[in-house]
């Protein structure tokens, strides 16, 4: 079917597509990167290929060779590169925006006994970093911990994160009504916005949230302050009283 025709360059439903699918990624790519380390990146591959495209108009041989010959190479560290990025990409696609808008009664009662933990948590200004596994599977952050697959409550929360114990220092995964791990390391953040403001485990909570879409409760030892940090964005001083509502609002994104 075509939709317009000027001399031979013909445009149809097909080309249409194309071009919004296109878009689209491009866009969602530009999206994910925006404010990171990325840009400075992808700004040198623009410079990189404008050199590039003066060499083919040009005919000059040699760097036309050489831009041959590193298009592959070049290709492989992209790859690494951008490897956290694209692994955010493809996490995001994968998960279902429909499903996510229902919260389960079990999923309900383990955000009940996460906001009962945390709370206690805080009142005794004993640091905790707990995340809450979602579409997004956690297992290699899991892996990196002490495997428990202990059944989930605030009184297993509190102990797990009470000073000077083995496993209380690092992160706690929580899956369903289940603590799988406790004492996991994970990636921290990258955007220069966090660099300097916050400590280990505020940067930690907001870098596993940026490589998943996992919802990461935050108590701070210093200030006994409760932040929550989703899709990359850290939310801080949680109200107490409002908690419970804030998680579930979070949960439910």
């Amino acid at each position: 079917m075509t939709l317009f025709q000027f001399d031979f360059i013909k445009f149809g439903l097909k080309d249409l597509v194309d071009v919004l699918i296109v878009s689209f990624i491009i866009f969602q790519v530009l999206k994910l990167v925006k404010g990171t380390r990325s840009v400075q990146i992808i700004v040198g591959l623009f410079l990189v290929a404008g050199v590039a495209f003066v060499a083919y108009w040009f005919q000059l041989e040699g760097l036309t060779w050489l831009f041959s010959n590193l298009t592959t190479f070049g290709l492989i560290v992209l790859v690494i590169v951008f490897q956290p990025e694209l692994r955010s990409v493809l996490a995001q696609f994968g998960q279902s925006r429909f499903l996510r808008r229902f919260v389960t009664l079990e999923q309900r009662r383990s955000l009940e006994e996460i906001c009962r933990a945390s709370l206690r948590l805080s009142e005794l200004s004993h640091g905790a970093l707990i995340v809450i596994e979602r579409g997004t599977g956690l297992r290699n952050f899991a892996e990196t911990g002490k495997e428990l697959n202990a059944e989930l409550s605030a009184e297993m929360l509190i102990t797990l994160f009470t000073p000077y114990t083995p496993l209380h220092d690092g992160a706690v995964i929580v899956s369903g009504e289940f603590i799988v791990a406790a004492a996991a390391s994970l990636p921290l953040t990258t955007n220069p916005r966090y660099r300097k403001l916050y400590g280990m485990r505020h940067k930690a909570a907001i870098g596993v949230s940026e490589v998943s879409d996992a919802v990461v409760v935050v108590v701070s030892e210093e200030t006994s302050h409760i932040s929550i940090a989703y899709d990359g964005v850290l939310h801080r001083n949680i109200n107490k009283a409002d908690l419970r509502d804030r998680l579930m609002e979070f949960f439910k994104k």
